[in-house]
């Protein structure tokens, strides 16, 4: 088996302790461990596979306590590092009854941002080896170097490289460069996930076809488009799979995407087949249990806490 290796933020999620449709309305919150790239190194540990979390936490309470998280499911923390220079991020959460969510972010900057190449100077991969990034840490810090620097040095080692922009726009001032940094970055990419409402801000193309059409003439050759309720589909070279969503009440849907990316690399590990030589039978079983495992997690409140071991996603019966 190979190692799944995040690179990006780790920070502290605030989840209202009430159901209310804007954050300005929520009176009372409960610290919760979080940041995609946290969030899928936690999954994929907690599902069996060897993880590695790579990021730069503040030399605060808050960096302390995400430290001890990651350690306590599992996560390699050999490349987790902490600064001065800045205090570990902060997002505070709204959440509507459908389990929609509204984020402030309290990051500028924040700790992660201070990651730098010469952190990562010692990191060297495996062809066995999976990477996964968001679009969050490549703005204009260190951390984007960081980031490109072991891009190129997993290309070089045909390490899977998985990208999941994971937009979030608040984050960024100039929402053309935020576009272009996103489609720069997609070179990078073996296997990219993308949700079905961020497709048109990549793309420019409100419909779903034609973005994805745009995403392959840029040489983006596995895709997994994720549609929420409705399932998840797959366009890997010529193979074209859908799967059905699972029926559920949703609580908080925060970090269920990022669940999904951590089955996903799971599943690749436990295949051990590269992106272009799946089968349609191998892309049904890594969707479909990687659909499991998001929505699992979107029946419980926050993102670390609420990632499932592999024996609740395999007991999980759905209709």
């Amino acid at each position: 088996m190979g190692r799944v290796f995040t690179i990006g933020e780790a920070l502290i999620d605030f989840i209202p302790l009430e159901i209310k449709d804007s954050l300005k309305e929520v009176g009372s919150f409960a610290k919760m461990p979080g940041g995609a790239p946290a969030n899928v190194a936690v999954t994929a540990s907690k599902l069996g596979s060897k993880s590695y979390f790579i990021g730069m936490l503040g030399e605060d309470s808050f960096g302390n306590f995400l430290l001890d998280t990651l350690n306590k499911y599992g996560v390699d923390t050999a490349y987790t590092y902490k600064t001065s220079k800045a205090k570990t991020a902060l997002a505070f959460v709204s959440l509507g009854k459908d389990g929609s969510r509204d984020f402030s972010f309290y990051r500028d900057p924040s700790a992660d941002l201070f990651l730098s190449v010469e952190n990562v100077k010692n990191i060297d991969f495996r062809s066995d080896d999976y990477i996964s990034f968001c679009s969050v840490d490549l703005v204009p810090y260190p951390v984007k170097d960081a980031t490109e620097y072991l891009l190129k040095k997993a290309k070089s080692s045909n390490a899977t490289i998985l990208f999941d922009p994971n937009i979030r726009k608040n984050l960024w001032n100039d929402m053309n460069l935020y576009r272009e940094t996103v489609l720069y970055f997609m070179k990078y990419a073996d296997i990219l996930k993308i949700s079905d409402d961020e497709i048109e801000f990549i793309t420019g193309k409100s419909d779903i076809d034609e973005g994805i059409e745009f995403l392959k003439s840029l040489g983006v050759k596995n895709i997994i488009l994720t549609l929420g309720k409705n399932g998840a589909s797959a366009y890997f070279g010529s193979k074209y799979l859908h799967i059905d969503g699972i029926s559920i009440v949703p609580i908080d849907t925060t970090g269920a995407g990022d669940s999904f990316v951590g089955a996903v690399l799971h599943m690749l590990d436990i295949i051990g087949k590269k992106p272009d030589d799946l089968s349609k039978s191998e892309l049904d079983e890594i969707l479909n249990f990687a659909n499991k495992v998001g929505a699992l997690v979107s029946t419980k409140k926050g993102a670390i806490d609420s990632l499932p071991a592999k024996d609740e996603v395999l007991n999980f019966i759905t209709d």
